[in-house]
């Protein structure tokens, strides 16, 4: 294999300079468009506008439990729940093998904490963030939404619901710094392209299927 040549005249340099800040200023592109759309809708649970209903992401499952990052999200929809910012939480989370159900994992945690289960509403194909925005407006007919998920998640999840049709306000939950968080922030900046490419062309997800009334029936339920 040849080795790549460095240019050698002046006009050479300058037009790969050139070309080396182009690249760079489309990889930070999409990055930069998830920050304007989330600027100013990232709230505490304590300062989020009420909102009938809250959506919690799924962040994997521990031996068939809520991982301690998933744990901290359903923590804090259920201390939402309990101050009565909304009404009803909607789960949505993979459940694509018998074996893996993250919804109803979710559904457990948040019961056990005190958010009675005729509140709580499950989706079970939020096979990634689109598909769940996608699914909370389009199956369960949500049009406004607090998102839950980790700080360095909740300015994606902002990002694409709005672009999905769901005015959301995000609550970006504390979070160690461990081997887990720097993970999952540098998969953001990488997750934040195939972000933008969804918000622009909008494909439906996985899994679309029939609407559902479930989050109505929630709202309702006494």
């Amino acid at each position: 294999m040849r080795r790549p040549h460095l240019p050698r005249t002046q006009r050479g340099k300058r037009r790969a300079v050139q070309g080396l800040m182009v690249a760079c200023v489309l990889a930070l592109t999409p990055a930069t468009w998830m920050q304007a759309a989330a600027s100013d809708r990232i709230r505490t649970t304590g300062d989020v506008p009420a909102t009938d209903v809250a959506v919690v992401f799924g962040a994997g499952l521990w031996d068939g439990e809520p991982s301690p990052y998933l744990a901290n999200r359903l923590d804090a929809a259920a201390e939402l729940y309990a101050a009565g910012k909304v009404k009803v939480v909607l789960v949505t989370g993979d459940n694509s093998r018998k074996e893996y159900d993250e919804p109803d994992a979710m559904r457990a945690y948040l019961v056990k904490h005190g958010v009675p289960a005729a509140k709580v509403v499950s989706d079970y194909a939020g096979f990634d963030t689109w598909d769940s925005c996608v699914r909370v407006k389009k199956i369960f007919g949500v049009d406004r939404a607090v998102l839950i998920s980790q700080g360095f998640h909740i300015r994606r999840a902002i990002a694409l619901c709005q672009a999905a049709g769901v005015s959301s306000y995000g609550v970006g939950v504390d979070a160690k710094h461990d081997v887990t968080w720097y993970a999952g922030g540098a998969r953001e900046v990488f997750a934040a392209g195939k972000a933008a490419l969804d918000a622009v062309f909008q494909p439906d997800p996985t899994f679309l299927g029939p609407k559902e009334d479930g989050v109505r029936r929630a709202l309702t339920a006494r």
